[in-house]
């Protein structure tokens, strides 16, 4: 099989698996992806958060303020009580307090459809930065979360070490047609039917061309 046609194999496969499977708080809530901030601010609640978290915290949130400039009025408390119980929910209300200022004063309010100024704000990654592009701004992007790294690699269709490396072959591998939609699929298929110990090979579509590289037993 030919790599692009490998990659219409497994994403068919994923999309078939996980047909009943909500998908990541950020990217299927089209009130939160109408608006850059608000994935954004989003992106930032869900880092080691569960989605059945995110998605009501976001909400809860936004509810209250939905502007850099409204959540700076909120103020930090506020915002850490809305978003509670998000995992480290103090930490990451101060980080969204201080995007917003940096917003306000860098770049007139609007977050910036741009890699290197979304980096340059704190707590922004490379995995925060590209669903902000992707979802936010619909450019193609690829969001490489702990799914995206690890379920390709179990697959066979790369063989990279870590996150940076794995966005740097996917980039030179991947269609570009599926660059924004890796991160939406990948997700609920890694919590769902792919995950990380045990995973649920009896019930995957991949199972007849998937290496299986993986440590210890399957269901």
């Amino acid at each position: 099989m030919k790599d692009a046609g490998r990659w219409d194999w497994f994403m068919d496969g994923v999309r078939a698996a996980i047909a009943d499977v909500p998908g990541p708080a950020v990217s299927m809530n089209g009130a939160i992806t109408s608006s850059p901030f608000k994935v954004l601010v989003a992106t930032l609640i869900s880092l080691r958060t569960r989605d059945q978290v995110t998605g009501p915290a976001s909400e809860r949130l936004f509810a209250l303020a939905d502007s850099p400039e409204a959540m700076i009025a909120l103020g930090a408390p506020a915002v850490s009580a809305a978003i509670f119980p998000a995992n480290f929910h103090p930490t990451k209300a101060e980080r969204i307090v201080e995007v917003s200022r940096l917003l306000i004063e860098r770049h007139a309010g609007q977050v910036p459809a741009d890699m290197d100024a979304l980096l340059a704000l704190p707590g922004v990654g490379p995995k925060t930065a590209n669903l902000v592009l992707a979802e936010g701004f619909g450019i193609d992007a690829i969001c490489v979360d702990t799914h995206v790294h690890r379920i390709p690699n179990r697959v066979g269709l790369i063989d990279t070490r870590d996150p940076v490396q794995t966005e740097e072959v996917l980039r030179s591998r991947l269609p570009l047609k599926y660059w924004k939609e890796i991160n939406r699929i990948l997700v609920p298929f890694g919590q769902s039917v792919c995950t990380p110990v045990s995973p649920k090979c009896s019930i995957c579509p991949l199972i007849e061309g998937c290496a299986r590289r993986f440590k210890g037993p399957s269901r």
